[in-house]
Order: C-alpha cells, then sequence, then structure tokens
C-alpha cells in the first residue's frame, strides 16, 4: 500500500537522520529528528484508527443522548458532566457540535440531552461510548459528605441526513406532536408550539427537538434523528444475528456498564470491556477520552470483543 511505503521511507531517513545526529553531536539536529518522530508517530496513528474504523457508518457524523439514571439530582448532575467531557472532546478534535434537545433536571444537570458530533469518523470514535457509565464521589448535593454511586446511560447513532439502503418511513406511521420550547432565551420561547416531538409508530421510538426557532426546522431535525435511530436499530438487528452465529458475546446495555469513575475513596477510570486504566479521572472528565477509544477499537479488531 502506498501510505504504508511512504512510513517505511519516512522511518529509514529517520533512522539515518538519528545517526548523523549522533556522529556529529549536532543538537538541532537530533531535535528536528525527535519532532520527525513525533509527527511520523501520530500520523502512524490516526492511519491505524483508519483502518479500524471500517464500519458502514463509522466515518459519519454522529448523534449522542445522554440519559439519567435513577438518583434524582445525583445522576442528572453525572449526565451533565458526560456531556462536558464530551464536548470537550469533540473540541480537541476540531469536530462541531450542536445541541439538538434538552431536558433540565428539576434541581441541577439535565434528565437528557441529545447532541449532534460532526467530524471526520465521529460515529466510529464514539460508538465505542454506548452503554452505562458510572460514578463514584463524595457528593456535592449531601450535606453529610457521603459517598454516592450515579448512573447515566450514553446512547450513539450515525447522522443520517438522506434515505439510506431500505430504510423507509412511512407517513401513516408517525404521529406527531407540538408543544411549547421549554428552553431558555428567545422571544418565541413558551409563546408558540414550535417543539416538535416524533412518535414512530411500528418500533416506538420517539424524538424531539425544541431547539430550533421555526417549527419546520424543529421537525426537519427531529426527522433526521428518526432516520438515524432506525438505522441503528438496524445495525442492532445486525449485530444480534451476528451474535446467534458466533455464539454468547458481551451485551452493553442498561444495567451493565461499560465503564467506571471513581473519585473517592481514590481516583481511577476503568473501561471493564478493554480493560483501559487511567488514574487521573480529573482529566479523562476534562475530555482525555482517547486511551479509552483506542483500547477497545484495538481489543475489537484483535477479535476480543464483540462491537458494538
Amino acid at each position: 500500500m502506498e501510505q504504508l511505503e511512504s512510513f517505511r521511507r519516512r522511518l529509514d531517513d529517520l533512522e539515518v537522520m538519528i545517526d548523523l545526529a549522533e556522529e556529529a553531536s549536532d543538537a538541532e539536529m537530533a531535535a528536528e529528528a525527535r519532532a520527525e518522530a513525533d509527527a511520523l508517530e501520530e500520523q502512524v496513528r490516526q492511519f491505524e484508527l483508519q483502518v479500524l474504523l471500517n464500519g458502514k457508518y463509522d466515518a459519519y457524523n454522529a448523534i449522542l443522548t445522554i440519559h439519567a439514571g435513577a438518583g434524582g439530582t445525583e445522576a442528572q448532575d453525572w449526565a451533565e458532566m458526560l456531556l462536558r467531557m464530551y464536548v470537550r472532546w469533540a473540541e480537541r478534535r476540531g469536530f462541531k457540535v450542536e445541541e439538538l434537545d434538552r431536558l433540565d433536571g428539576d434541581e441541577a444537570g439535565i434528565k437528557s440531552v441529545t447532541i449532534a458530533v460532526r467530524g471526520p469518523y465521529a460515529y466510529g470514535f464514539l460508538r465505542p461510548e454506548m452503554g452505562v457509565h458510572r460514578l463514584v464521589r463524595i457528593s456535592p448535593f449531601d450535606a453529610s459528605g457521603r459517598r454516592h454511586t450515579s448512573f447515566a446511560a450514553v446512547e450513539v447513532m450515525p447522522e443520517i441526513e438522506d434515505d439510506v439502503d431500505d430504510i423507509e418511513i412511512r407517513p401513516e406511521d408517525l404521529r406527531i406532536d407540538t408543544f411549547r420550547s421549554s428552553g431558555a432565551g428567545g422571544q418565541h420561547v413558551n409563546k408558540t408550539e414550535s417543539a416538535v416531538r416524533i412518535t414512530h409508530l411500528p418500533t416506538g421510538i420517539v424524538v424531539s427537538c425544541q431547539q430550533e426557532r421555526s417549527q419546520m426546522q424543529n421537525r426537519a431535525v427531529a426527522m433526521m434523528m428518526l432516520r438515524s435511530k432506525l438505522v441503528e436499530l438496524k445495525i442492532e438487528e445486525q449485530n444480534k444475528e451476528m451474535a446467534q452465529i458466533r455464539g454468547p458475546q458481551m451485551e452493553i446495555a442498561w444495567g451493565s456498564q461499560i465503564r467506571s469513575y471513581v473519585f473517592q475513596p481514590y481516583t481511577l477510570v476503568k473501561d471493564h470491556r478493554s480493560g483501559v486504566e487511567v488514574g487521573n479521572a480529573q482529566a479523562v472528565i476534562d475530555g482525555e477520552l482517547d486511551p479509552f477509544i483506542y483500547g477497545y477499537l484495538e481489543k475489537r479488531a484483535n477479535g476480543e470483543l464483540a462491537r458494538p
């Protein structure tokens, strides 16, 4: 492959540069060699990821939804922390993030939120995040300073703008309701029924959007979300069929945590599928997700994990 040959040539050139720098004790050339080594390593890493991200929809943008679990304010605050984590991760990669729907918590945090993450291979990168995320910490909402465990579920879908394959949405299969937006800002908020909720009757899938200014815009976004959910449902059905052929595999679903974030009595983030651990839990919450994403993709590529 041409790309691999290019890497080999650059590696050969780098080895020559290192030898010359050592023989001549040339600090400037040594610095250039280090910079070239770092650049080459990063490009090889990106190439490796493109090889790993070979699913049908991996190159697509992603739609990510976070649902707070049981536990009221604690879980809702955890859901908002996860939202911040994913937004920061996306921004570091140069991806664009758009909030599509949001239901705020009663006192703090969020009950649920849906965002679009747009950038190369956004869905392929975020797909491994699907599942239940568990937080252990000293609660900031507990005056007694007790330790609490909270859960939130993450759902990831490819963003499908147009009809694909045999995905068909019939008008008679839809129930469309309108309601007043509950978000802050804008003169139309709480005055016009611009928010849209669409129910797909055959599957029971419900999507809603209230972030756009007009009902027509919200309806278009909600239809895009529905189409994406139907594609994800199709992918899950295909995976179930493959699982029956392969035999028992780990199921990633609500009640089966994929990752634990522990802040008390020690700090550790551990992915229970790949075994990847990071001691700096705050850095992970600040968006340092790549070790977990890479670890999962590599394990999956080696046949050690089921795809999600």
